[in-house]
């Protein structure tokens, strides 16, 4: 899952090496954190935040998909 957010990051973004993911776990599940450069901030998370919502359905999807509850945070 890590891998996945990450590759749709870099693809989003005009810094791909400033893309940081980290994930933890705990009783309720994985958490991804994704962190980007500030100035791709609006590209991560797009007009009306309709981005950050489509990176949120894949990553879940993908959780399901493997058995694992999945959550995207997006931090600065």
């Amino acid at each position: 899952m890590k891998e996945l957010l990450g590759f749709l990051a870099r693809e989003l973004v005009d810094d791909p090496d400033a893309v940081e993911v980290t994930e933890r776990e705990d009783e309720r599940g994985l958490h991804l954190t994704l962190r980007v450069a500030p100035d791709d901030m609006g590209k991560v998370i797009g007009r009306g935040g309709r981005t950050a919502r489509a990176l949120r359905q894949v990553v879940r999807a993908a959780g399901t998909r493997s058995g694992v509850h999945a959550s995207v945070e997006i931090v600065d």
